[in-house]
């Protein structure tokens, strides 16, 4: 390698969910091949990179604003003699594609999420002829094909994308168009990638996908598997402790995934299970393919495989049509259930989308006063949950240094951050931790003799 093509520099922002995170991931190693090395300085960057999310107008928005500023970074390093790629990646490119370049003529290069594993190729075309890219096909085949199987391991926890896409075309929801259809990974790729993992040191899989349940990866035989036995699987991998997997769908909570929580001990006793809304007609407008019956149905099979399962939810306010007879559906459900955790948002209209298109949308102060109240009982259930946890002995595998010295920082079984005093040598490793207090959003304790 040169001095000049090892000094390099790539900046990348993440926007969105835990699969883009995989995804800048998996982006660094590839453009590490091609000799550039991470900063997290913009102004050093000779490749920029926003890895962007669709789900939200907001954070479309930001794109664009986070364009313009890295525009004038740009033209200020030219004027040192110093170029800059710009990259727009993710879910934004796909459902945008060329209107980005149209829109920000700062742009290089518009990159797909199903296209990552051609970024260095890419990359090298628009810097050789000077001209503006736009790749965004749906070859998930090909992506997962030509990613390196070796990984950088930066903690005990790693992400493992096992599945894309979605076929369920919920009315609010971009997934479809720019992740594509349901494609779900051999088990031999997974598991290949879950033991170079493990061997660098992780102690903590979690599963992704955009519907990570409906997982129906093809065998070495050729024939399918399902989530639960890949999970199985994977569990007889020696030195991985915990798997986790997010996020999934109700029609796609099958009984055997339910039993793999009771007989599975690796399998962590937390279950993200988006339910979006409490009232039936809301949820029929949105397509969900599920009553609130069935899901708290399935609460209830699920708490009698796992008595002790931390549930998690999404759920979604003011989406159109939404009377208060419905909100307060919303409300009733989320009250039987208790959640230990969840994300809350106001509906926010993706242009494409079915629900985009329909009448009575809601105000969006009554949509804020809803967001209020719902996410009001939600964080009392959270905080509820967190108090029970004090005074009990629990698990922790701890994985980052804390802001203040001396201060470990990991996870429960549950999913909730555990902050004690510990040295950096235990980073990596499971300890059972007396839990003495709990704040908003984590606990702390003590580690245990």
């Amino acid at each position: 390698m040169t001095a000049d093509t090892a000094a390099k520099k790539v900046f990348i922002k993440t926007f969105g969910c835990q699969m883009n995170v995989y995804d800048s991931e998996r982006m660094t190693e590839a453009l590490a091949g091609d000799g550039y090395c991470e900063t997290t300085e913009l102004e050093d960057a000779d490749l920029v990179i926003l890895n962007t999310c669709h789900i939200r107008e907001k954070a479309v928005e930001k794109v664009y604003s986070d364009l313009g500023r890295i525009r004038d970074i740009r033209d200020r390093r030219r004027r040192d003699g110093k170029d800059t790629l710009v990259t727009v990646a993710g879910c934004v490119a796909q459902a945008e594609g060329a209107e980005i370049s149209r829109r920000s003529p700062v742009v290089d290069l518009v990159v797909g999420p199903q296209s990552y594993h051609r970024l260095p190729e890419l990359l090298k075309q628009s810097r050789e002829t000077g001209t503006r890219i736009v790749e965004t096909t749906f070859p998930d085949e090909e992506k997962f094909e030509h990613l390196t199987q070796k990984r950088q391991v930066r903690s005990a926890t790693a992400f493992l994308t096992i599945q894309e896409g979605c076929d369920k075309f919920c009315t609010f929801c971009v997934v479809p168009y720019t992740r594509g259809m349901e494609y779900s990974r051999s088990v031999a790729d997974v598991e290949k990638e879950a033991q170079n993992l493990v061997e660098s040191g992780v102690r903590e899989l979690t599963l992704l996908g955009q519907n990570v349940n409906a997982y129906h990866g093809v065998t070495e035989t050729g024939a399918e598997t399902t989530i639960a036995g890949l999970i199985r699987r994977l569990a007889r991998i020696d030195g991985l402790e915990r798997i986790r997997y997010m996020t999934s769908h109700p029609r796609n909570m099958s009984d055997d995934l339910i039993a793999a929580h009771a007989d599975e001990p690796k399998l962590m006793p937390y279950l993200h299970l988006p339910v979006q809304s409490g009232s039936n007609r809301i949820l029929a407008a949105m397509n969900r393919k599920h009553t609130a019956e069935e899901y708290l149905r399935i609460i209830e099979k699920v708490r009698a495989a796992r008595p002790d399962i931390a549930l998690s939810t999404d759920m979604i306010v003011g989406f159109p049509g939404e009377t208060d007879c419905d909100f307060e559906e919303t409300l009733a459900l989320v009250k039987t259930v208790g959640f230990a955790q969840s994300y809350s948002f106001k509906y926010s209209s993706r242009p494409g989308t079915p629900a985009a298109n329909m009448d009575e949308q809601v105000p969006d102060g009554v949509a804020s006063d809803r967001l209020t109240r719902l996410q009001y009982l939600l964080t009392n259930q959270q905080e509820r949950f967190n108090a029970q946890t004090v005074g009990q002995t629990i698990p922790v595998l701890f994985e980052r240094t804390g802001r203040n010295g001396g201060i470990l920082v990991g996870r429960s079984p549950y999913l909730q951050l555990v902050q004690a005093e510990a040295d950096a040598a235990l980073l990596g490793k499971i300890l059972p931790v007396a839990i003495r207090g709990h704040g908003p959003g984590s606990l702390s304790g003590v580690i245990a003799a």
